[in-house]
């Protein structure tokens, strides 16, 4: 499947009442489960990428060509649409402008930008702060008009509820559409009314459900009638990894040994099998001297 193909795909998913669930990958690997699962599409994590490959907050400290690299490599495995979390686009307009560039050639179907100053943080962090208006609606027009392909979509995500209340989040999503973004994503609403009022917007928006954040979770026949698009579980997978991880390390720490660890772990043909070696075992043979 191609790119282009993908991007095609993705619009006729992210459609009003689909409620399209988007896990979180932070790397190939999880991409990999995820497409082993069946779920059609996937969101690639900034906060995710953070944690995992920085060990750090989801702060702004991740580089543009730093997510370019999980980009690619997850576009290498993963055989649905993408949607990139990018963050503030990396600066101004002339900096989103190489940011849409370089996703786009990485593989990007979808990316996503915001309206917070820089350095971002989480957006069911406290202390956040957003840039004017006027000047996100340049940096999504700046994003609108840097797709090589017009059929890349552009995500405008707003985290003004937390700063200037939920009235003003909706009118800066209302910019942002007129500015050229394909798809809107008000971050953090705190009330079912809120919710109710996103979903009812006229043109497709997304919901990010955070395990302990600030958004309440409705289930997935609930988000349709709601109207909404897409949904992100952003970090579910690297939460339980998290878990799992200190699970099974825990035992072996406690225990110095594994044992029967199959509730723990996978097997060892499991993970082979997950990252395709039946199929680099093929390769080598064809081309075997």
């Amino acid at each position: 499947m191609t790119v282009r193909s993908t991007r095609l795909e993705f619009r006729k998913m992210l459609r009003p009442g689909a409620a399209v669930v988007l896990p979180g990958v932070a790397n190939a690997l999880a991409a990999r489960v995820v497409a082993d699962l069946g779920f059609p599409a996937a969101y690639v994590t900034g906060a995710g990428i953070a944690n995992t490959y920085l060990g750090i907050p989801d702060n702004g400290l991740v580089t543009l060509s730093e997510l370019c690299d999980h980009v690619a490599a997850i576009r290498d495995v993963f055989p649905g649409p993408i949607m990139v979390d990018a963050d503030t686009g990396f600066g101004n307009a002339l900096n989103m402008n190489r940011t849409v560039r370089m996703l786009e050639r990485a593989g990007a179907d979808a990316i996503q930008i915001e309206d917070q100053v820089f350095p971002k943080r989480c957006g069911h962090f406290d202390g956040k702060e957003t840039i004017p208006k006027s000047e996100m609606v340049a940096k999504v027009k700046a994003a609108a008009d840097a797709r090589t392909d017009l059929d890349t979509i552009i995500v405008a995500r707003t985290d003004a509820i937390a700063t200037d209340g939920f009235e003003a989040a909706l009118a800066r999503a209302d910019a942002y559409r007129e500015a050229g973004a394909d798809v809107g994503f008000i971050e953090a609403p705190q009330t079912e009314q809120q919710i109710v009022t996103i979903g009812a917007l006229p043109w497709p928006q997304i919901i990010n459900i955070v395990l302990g954040g600030r958004t309440p979770e409705m289930s997935n026949d609930t988000l349709k009638q709601l109207g909404f698009a897409g949904v992100l579980y952003a970090n579910v997978a690297l939460q339980a990894s998290i878990r799992g991880m200190q699970l099974a390390l825990g035992t072996l720490r406690e225990k110095g040994a594994m044992g029967d660890a199959s509730l723990l772990a996978v097997d060892f043909s499991e993970r082979q099998r997950l990252v395709g070696k039946p199929e680099w075992d093929a390769l080598e043979q064809k081309y075997r001297l």
